[in-house]
């Protein structure tokens, strides 16, 4: 049996992948500053654990006999644009902290194989319409923001280390990620989230804010998606940076349009001033469809998964504390984890 470490096990995606590995037949280990939010853990041991500092993640990846077989590292302090751009100092410490720390204890323990979450946020601003950039286009680099700054860096570090104790190491760099289960209020909720909250809080034929002026493009992949093409690259012989997302862009004001249609609501739209990021993304997957991944749900079928979940937690929280299984109110983002 596989032994396998999730870092960041207590966020969105890393506890989807926590169950992606044990039906893969995985002995799983997950750690994190927080317990999964609105679920029990499908891990088989979970540590509330803090990788920022080196003592952390030499406790993560200890075992009494042997060695983990792969180390999935996806913890990192993150969310959605407003705390991209308003918390840039703790993203910058606390990540390259996680990031160096993390492939540190790896190499000294010896695991084989390593898999780190970048971000397409290492990717200039582009235009809309533009050509697709490869994962070599990163370079010369010009992100965005501090966010893609560190991942570009910790990127660097994790193939510096595999150079040199001679381990094998995946990189994958996520476009954005939604479904249920993701931190849907708080501050730290993606766009589709946040879009999904809005539309189940206003009455049909009312208005929601929307940041920006709904011209930005972007991708948006559906979680099942997502650990699917995180398996399939850590499996693979494909070394380097991996974009991973669907082939599918969409502007804001599209998102917005599709998660009515799904909601069954006739919504306005009032544009107001905020953090959009980029204007457009588009970027070139064929290196991940080297590996036989290909995302498999366009995103009306995710929002169709993902808006009825955001509305249960809407209205349950509507209802008062204790109404509605797994049901928080909370950030679900504080645990430093995607």
């Amino acid at each position: 049996m596989k032994k396998a470490l999730v870092c960041g096990a207590g966020g969105f995606i890393a506890s989807h992948l926590v169950t992606r590995l044990k039906r893969e037949g995985y002995w799983v280990r997950g750690v994190d500053l927080k317990r999964p939010e609105f679920s029990a853990t499908a891990a088989d041991d979970f540590r509330l654990l803090d990788l920022r500092e080196p003592g952390g993640c030499d406790s993560a990846i200890a075992l009494e006999q042997g060695r983990f077989d792969e180390v999935y590292q996806l913890a990192a302090d993150m969310g959605g644009m407003g705390f991209i751009h308003s918390a840039e100092c703790e993203i910058l410490r606390n990540n390259a902290l996680i990031n160096v720390n993390m492939i540190h204890a790896a190499a000294r323990a010896g695991v084989p194989r390593y898999f780190f979450s970048s971000s397409v946020c290492i990717y200039r601003d582009m235009e809309p319409g533009e050509p697709e950039l490869t994962e070599a286009e990163a370079y010369p680099a010009r992100p965005d923001n501090e966010y893609g700054w560190e991942k570009l860096y910790a990127e660097r570090v994790a193939l510096a280390f595999g150079r040199k104790y001679g381990f094998e190491v995946r990189i994958a760099r996520f476009q954005n990620c939604y479904g249920p289960e993701g931190t849907w209020t708080g501050g730290r909720e993606k766009a589709p989230a946040a879009i999904c909250r809005k539309v189940a809080e206003a009455m049909d034929g009312g208005t929601i804010d929307v940041w920006g002026d709904g011209r930005a493009i972007r991708s948006y992949t559906y979680v099942d998606d997502m650990v699917d093409g995180i398996y399939a690259l850590t499996q693979s012989s494909l070394r380097g940076p991996a974009n991973i997302g669907s082939p599918e862009y969409v502007s804001v004001a599209q998102l917005v349009k599709t998660v009515a249609q799904v909601a069954g609501k006739t919504i306005g739209v009032k544009y107001v001033e905020g953090p959009v990021g980029v204007q457009s993304r588009n970027f070139s997957n064929e290196r991940i469809y080297s590996t036989g991944w290909k995302s498999r749900y366009s995103l009306r079928d995710g929002i169709a998964r993902t808006y009825p979940w955001v509305d249960q937690q809407v209205h349950a929280r509507r209802a008062g504390p204790g109404v509605g299984a797994g049901v928080s109110a909370a950030a679900g983002g504080g645990g430093l984890t995607p």
